[in-house]
């Protein structure tokens, strides 16, 4: 890659492999044909000094917005002990549909917002979307009734859509195979963390309560909705729209950054066109499917910690102060669990699947723990709870991760992720259902049916989704095998100053082609 055959011309009339046109190529292509044969290979102290460049300029971004987007999605339950009950007259039914409602939005603006996300320019889209969100939890501070909150609760759900998706993309983007493999749990500690913040910030503000004429929910609101408006004009100067357009790299370290991105994935960075043949090919591809079926699966336990371990943590008796200190304690057991994850994940980094199970373990073990330990027994039922809240987490960490890198050609990730997030989505809409009022307190149907679906289903769903693509990877071992170094070069066409069709050499990895069409491909299991 970059080098000068790349941008040779080729009179074959049959290209190597593929033969497509340059606005159908990576976005990439045409910095690397201008700048490739400048660079030279990249030495170990290079290679060091540019992860240190990028950890800085782009984990430390996309983590603080992964935090503040986990502290925002959760403050209706910081809120509802907070005073929100109080003062809006909702009911317990009315607060699981308002959480539901959240993700009514998230799943209508699936598809407008991935497809926004591939034709604008990417880091300003995401910078326009942290300041809608920040505007709209201002705007919680308003609604005093039932009908105002489930109208800023949809707004929410649809600016929050394509954010986790977008991060994503990013991190694809920046980092090779391995590389994203284990930064996944380290860049997820801060879902983790997200309860440590506003456990604090919600502890600081019951000590407010009836010294100021604002409740304080409604502080909170104001408290997050700063955090993210300051975050958002960060996001926009500084969130990179892709590796060749990114102002903190030399133009060494963005052909460095693309060549190993590309190197290791033999896939596309980022492509401006949607292609309908790989938008259907994602939908006849099953493994798309699969994924989304266990994004489903998982999530159906997911309003257990955004939603309802608060009110389970009080009505074990435990004061409205010592419930954000439980969740607090929570938000530092799941930070271990994610320093866990990815010493594991780095010491054995195949067998994705198994990798998910284990984090489900614990969970069906603590929710075994929530319907039969004595309900008296307050310490162990706090134990259980936080066991079963903060383990499974891990599982969607390393599903939405597989997900992506599993997928090559842009717009096929980027249907791959729609249909991921959709059902991510329908999962959270279902989730607050399952806490029906009349079974309080101890719910044992909900607890029943999260170890069923989501904490037994999901690792089976990964197993079969393994298989598959090992299956895959071995018929391709076998096939590539058998081929010269020249069928291992794809085209590039262009129409030339007189009119004719010119061809060039370019790298597999550089002509944006799904991982069905990219035979080279190879899944990561």
């Amino acid at each position: 890659m970059g080098s000068e055959k790349d941008s040779q011309v080729v009179t074959a009339a049959k290209p190597a492999v593929k033969a497509i046109k340059e606005k159908d190529a990576d976005v990439t292509l045409r910095f690397i044909e201008q700048h490739g044969h400048e660079v030279g290979p990249l030495t170990p102290e290079k290679e060091k000094k540019l992860r240190r460049k990028l950890y800085l300029h782009v984990m430390v971004l996309v983590s603080a917005i992964n935090l503040i987007l986990f502290v925002d999605k959760s403050s209706l339950g910081y809120a509802a002990i907070l005073g929100l009950f109080e003062e809006t007259g909702i009911s317990k039914a009315q607060y699981n549909n308002l959480n539901t409602f959240f993700y009514v939005g998230y799943v209508a603006a699936q598809l407008p917002g991935h497809y926004l996300l591939q034709r604008l320019p990417f880091g300003k889209f995401v910078g326009a979307v942290v300041f809608s969100w920040s505007v709209i939890i201002f705007l919680h501070c308003v609604a005093t009734n039932y009908a105002g909150l489930a109208v800023v609760r949809i707004l929410l759900g649809v600016v929050e859509a394509v954010v986790v998706p977008a991060i994503e993309m990013t991190i694809g983007m920046f980092f090779n195979r391995e590389e994203q493999s284990f930064l996944q749990p380290i860049f997820w500690i801060t879902c983790q963390a997200a309860p440590i913040v506003a456990g604090f910030v919600s502890y600081g503000l019951v000590w407010s309560k009836g010294k100021t004429a604002i409740l304080p929910w409604k502080l909170f609101m104001i408290t997050t909705g700063g955090l993210t408006f300051f975050l958002s004009i960060w996001t926009w100067f500084c969130y990179p729209n892709n590796p060749s357009e990114a102002r903190f790299l030399t133009t060494e370290e963005k052909v460095h950054v693309i060549r190993r991105v590309q190197g290791s994935s033999q896939s596309s960075i980022e492509q401006k066109h949607f292609k309908k043949e790989q938008f259907i090919e994602t939908l006849k591809d099953p493994v798309s499917w699969l994924f989304a079926l266990q994004a489903f699966t998982l999530m159906y336990s997911n309003n257990l910690t955004y939603g309802q371990q608060n009110l389970l943590t009080t009505s074990l008796g435990v004061t409205t102060l010592g419930s954000t200190l439980v969740a607090v304690a929570g938000g530092g057991f799941g930070v271990v669990v994610c320093l866990v994850a990815t010493w594991a994940l780095r010491r054995w980094p195949r067998g994705l699947a198994w990798h998910g199970l284990a984090w489900c373990v614990p969970a069906i073990a603590g929710g075994i723990g929530m319907v039969t330990i004595k309900w008296t027994e307050k310490l162990g039922m706090l134990a259980c709870l936080l066991l079963a809240g903060h383990t499974y987490g891990t599982t969607y960490i390393i599903g939405l991760g597989w997900a992506t890198s599993s997928a090559a050609g842009y717009t096929k990730k980027l249907t791959r992720n729609v249909m991921f997030m959709i059902g991510y989505s329908v999962g959270n809409l279902v989730s607050p259902q399952i806490w029906v009022p009349s079974a309080a307190p101890r719910y044992y149907g909900a607890w029943a049916s999260m170890i069923i679906v989501a904490w037994a289903g999901t690792p089976a769903i990964l197993f079969i989704i393994s298989f598959i693509l090992g299956r895959r990877n071995k018929e391709r071992e076998q096939w590539a095998a058998e081929l010269s170094d020249d069928d291992r070069e794809g085209i590039v066409e262009e129409v030339g100053e007189n009119g004719e069709i010119v061809r060039r050499k370019a790298d597999l990895a550089m002509l944006d082609l799904t991982d069905l069409e990219n035979k080279f491909f190879i899944y990561p299991l």
